[in-house]
């Protein structure tokens, strides 16, 4: 009884722990449902609207899409540089693309596409080539890395990654045109930030490729077809290196320039100007893109586009050209060009130049060099200004003056006759004696020893038959600066990239006669431009203007025409000459005595002042093989009309051997050629008054 007794005690005690246990354990999950229950009021009550905002929370992202560039116009409102629409294929990334995602669409989007093999060989580099075969192979990619290798930073394994892609799998990608294609697909879906369109493909676009690929763009998540802006030229090849180029959508900003456009806020893919004008106005001519804002919600999807700025072309230029002009002297050169070449049997004479400006504004109405290269004409007017040559007597008006700045009356007199100095056996000067000759006589006979005894009148020297020369470097300078006032040996100041300033060479020992030389235009090398500048001065009556190439700047405006001045580029003079009116009369009447009486009568109108020059010199152009053959330079500098100028011009034919008066004949038929198109705008066109630049402008 006792044992039994025992037992139900101890089975009681069992019970009642049990019933504690079961208690105690419905009592916290009561205490955990109640908690469970605040903490639901918590998060509905006070944390429900943030909570609800976070949930339905959305970011905006931007993208800007091409937009054209600002016209130019020629100085009678004539459009020369246009705009023309052009479809373009890009793709944009968001938050959301992998790049699975872009190797996938690649291969898709390729079949529709085509590129040429030159191309992709030229534009595929080994890094694209590696970088893509690594987007293309993940595994492989990181089979590459060793277990301890992983837990780098990703871009010190992608380091790694790079560097040891197979050179067979580069190789492969090389010789495979399906893979170079998806190579270079891949790179220009990776060459820009996210919501940023890349063009894959603008240039050599086909209809047919448009085509298919806006029909499939569902199964082209990322891709689009835009239109893009490419230029038009009005009037063909005419000018066009001096307006300059673009870089294409797939070239973007210049490597050499990226820093300089970056800051300025331009994206990687931006179209920029890469030379010339083009470049040189950048600022201006580059338009507002239109801008789009993308809204993804907080997984990255995006759930709505707007176009919140339609954006703005670029601001318009207003150019000093005469288009039409222009073109006439394109002709006219070639002509010339060609006939001399053809009458003489000279190759080696392979380029001529003109430049036509306003001596009083600075406006460059035309702008010609034309270059024969392999048997084809070719353009180079940038020649006018980035090459440079002897220019012969062409100077002897800026030496004649520099005379009279150094204390030389007018009418001053020497007697012309060949000079012998120490070490000069063969003397200088022609063979021709003048005899006695004053210095309007010297310019309309151009004479070289009435410069040579201005020349030496500058060196503090008197001329002794077999003497010795002795001439310092401050000889030289001082006659160079003589010639700078007229822009002779200095930058004109075009507003244009890559001006030459000339050669200006130091004289050897021994070389004590080459300030005679440079007293003639036989020594140091100008451009055509700063040729046209110095007879400008003499025209003008004594002001170095500065030639430009843009007169005013226009905001943009959907009608025809141009807009508003936004900038007015006034005309700007760069220095007056150091002599008095007097003494560039003097030498006014010299140029016109050249063209009645003198080197140039009969050759063109008597209504044109001007000076003839020849300078002897080594040939020194592409064809190596004849470097040092001597040959001349026939050039030609004037103003018409020589009374009340409006054109001043320079024309420049290197590296002649007979003189077949090709710089007489241009000059004749570009002067006939203004005067016509000046009779012709009298009675079709208003024409803006020439406002005459004035000095301190």
């Amino acid at each position: 009884m006792a044992e039994q007794s025992a037992n139900a005690s101890e089975q009681r005690k069992l019970r009642k722990s049990r019933y504690i246990r079961i208690n105690v354990f419905f009592f916290l999950v009561f205490i955990l449902f109640v908690a469970l229950v605040v903490r639901l009021g918590i998060v509905q009550i006070v944390q429900g609207e943030e909570f609800t905002k976070e949930v339905s929370r959305t970011e905006s992202d931007y993208a800007r899409l091409p937009a054209p560039r600002g016209k130019m116009y020629d100085r009678y409102n004539r459009v020369v540089v246009d705009n023309e629409s052009v479809p373009a294929i890009t793709y944009t990334v968001d938050k959301t693309t992998k790049t699975s995602d872009k190797i996938k669409t690649a291969k898709k989007l390729s079949e529709y596409i085509n590129f040429k093999s030159d191309f992709l060989k030229e534009e595929l580099k080994e890094r694209d080539l590696r970088d893509y075969w690594l987007a293309a192979h993940p595994d492989e990619a990181e089979e590459l890395l060793t277990e301890k290798e992983l837990t780098l930073k990703p871009s010190e394994t992608y380091k790694l990654q790079v560097e040891r892609v197979p050179e067979k799998e580069v190789l492969a990608i090389q010789n495979n045109l399906k893979e170079q294609k998806l190579a270079y697909i891949y790179k220009r879906f990776s060459s820009g930030y996210q919501y940023e369109p890349q063009v894959v493909k603008s240039t050599d676009l086909s209809e047919n490729e448009v085509s298919i690929v806006a029909e499939n763009l569902e199964s082209l998540p990322g891709v689009d077809v835009i239109t893009d802006w490419g230029r038009d030229y009005p009037y063909d090849d005419s000018l066009r290196p001096i307006f300059g180029g673009i870089t294409t959508p797939e070239q973007g900003i210049p490597s050499d320039r990226q820093d300089y456009f970056t800051v300025r806020g331009y994206p990687r893919n931006e179209r920029v100007g890469k030379s010339f004008l083009e470049q040189q106005y950048e600022d201006y001519l580059n338009p507002r893109k239109a801008k789009v804002e993308y809204i993804s919600d907080n997984s990255g999807r995006i759930v709505s586009e707007k176009v919140v700025d339609e954006g703005q072309r670029g601001y318009d230029l207003k150019l000093s050209f005469d288009i039409e002009l222009q073109m006439k002297v394109d002709k006219i050169v070639e002509e010339e060009l060609q006939a001399a070449r053809r009458a003489s049997g000279n190759f080696l004479m392979d380029r001529a130049f003109v430049v036509m400006m306003d001596p009083f504004q600075g406006d460059v109405l035309a702008m010609t060099g034309k270059q024969i290269v392999d048997g084809k004409m070719q353009d180079y007017a940038i020649g006018a200004f980035s090459s440079q040559y002897e220019a012969g007597s062409i100077v002897k008006g800026a030496t004649v003056l520099a005379g009279y700045q150094d204390g030389m009356p007018m009418g001053e007199r020497y007697y012309d006759t060949r000079m012998y100095f120490a070490g000069m056996p063969k003397g200088k000067g022609s063979y021709r004696d003048l005899g006695m000759v004053s210095d309007l006589t010297a310019l309309q006979k151009s004479s070289n020893v009435y410069m040579f005894y201005i020349a030496l009148r500058i060196a503090d020297e008197t001329y002794v038959r077999n003497g010795s020369l002795n001439i310092t470097s401050k000889d030289y300078q001082t006659l160079r600066n003589y010639f700078a006032q007229f822009g002779l040996g200095v930058q004109t100041g075009i507003d244009l990239p890559q001006e030459s300033a000339g050669l200006i060479s130091k004289p050897a020992a021994g070389e004590a006669g080459k300030i005679l030389d440079i007293a003639i235009g036989q020594f140091d090398t100008y451009t055509p431009l700063q040729m046209a500048q110095y007879v400008s001065v003499i025209a003008n009556g004594g002001l170095r203007v500065q030639p430009r190439l843009v007169t005013s700047i226009h905001a943009p405006i959907e009608e025809p025409g141009l807009g508003p001045v936004a900038v007015d580029k006034e005309p700007k003079v760069l220095n007056r000459i150091n002599n008095s009116a007097a003494e560039i009369e003097r030498v006014q009447q010299g140029f016109k005595l050249v063209t009645s009486a003198g080197t140039a009568k009969g050759s063109v109108p008597t209504s044109v002042a001007g000076k003839t020059g020849t300078s002897e010199t080594l040939y020194y152009g592409p064809n190596r093989n004849y470097w040092g053959k001597k040959t001349n330079n026939h050039n030609f500098v004037g103003y018409y009309p020589a009374d009340n100028p409006e054109v001043a011009f320079s024309i420049v034919v290197p590296w002649t051997v007979t003189d077949t008066g090709t710089n007489k004949t241009i000059a004749k038929r570009i002067v006939e050629a203004y005067a016509e198109l000046q009779e012709k705008y009298v009675t079709t066109t208003e024409i803006e008054p020439n406002n005459k630049a004035k000095e301190g402008e």
